[in-house]
């Protein structure tokens, strides 16, 4: 068993990654864990770009959207103040809502995913999550969450989109699930129902 592991959660949106990203971190700093909770895109400057596109302040072509996540993970991973590297040396466990997985899904809806794969594959080889937790979600559902609790959508947050995200994640997941950890736990369920299942598979990786 590891001391810290680098948790990436994943899914389509309105799957409840984030919510279930803030019980797992409450739940291992209660038991002394040093956690690090962070996402993708980040709060940092090309992060920020990102999230303008993505709330229609800018446009930007779907290829272009895909190279800056990549680059947007490099800074993530490599930022001397407070990058993943830096911080999972230093013993922090890691709860990513989003990581490559997320790219290889929602960009190879639009461009290929060799290319995706390919153009984050130095992140990968710098710092790969020890484990991928992949919510999966009905997209109806996921589409009336978002419609619920959210005054507005982003550029992804359709239904259509939203569907063939579901399939190239099975794709991706069926591409790389040799070489990494990757767990499936069903949306649909209570988000309690949720995060006692999560929080049973991290218990026995820690």
């Amino acid at each position: 068993m590891q001391k810290n592991l680098f948790i990436a959660l994943e899914g389509i949106d309105g799957s409840g990654k984030t919510t279930q990203a803030e019980k797992l971190a409450d739940y291992l700093k209660a038991k002394g864990h040093k956690v690090h909770l962070t996402c993708e895109p980040t709060k940092n400057r090309i992060g920020r770009m990102i999230r303008d596109i993505f709330s229609g302040k800018l446009d930007a072509d779907h290829r272009v959207i895909a190279a800056l996540f990549a680059a947007d993970r490099l800074d993530h991973l490599l930022n001397k103040k407070d990058g993943l590297l830096k911080l999972y040396t230093d013993g922090y466990t890691i709860i990513c809502d989003r990581h490559y997985l997320s790219s290889y899904a929602y960009h190879a809806v639009h461009t290929s995913m060799d290319w995706v794969i390919e153009s984050n594959a130095l992140s990968k080889s710098i710092l790969k999550p020890d484990l991928h937790l992949y919510i999966d979600m009905d997209p109806k559902e996921s589409m009336d969450r978002i419609n619920k609790t959210r005054p507005s959508t982003e550029l992804y947050e359709t239904l259509e989109n939203l569907i063939e995200v579901r399939d190239k994640y099975e794709e991706a997941i069926n591409r790389i699930s040799d070489e990494e950890k990757i767990v499936r736990i069903n949306g649909n369920k209570s988000i309690s129902s949720v995060s006692k299942k999560i929080i049973s598979i991290i218990d026995s990786h820690l």
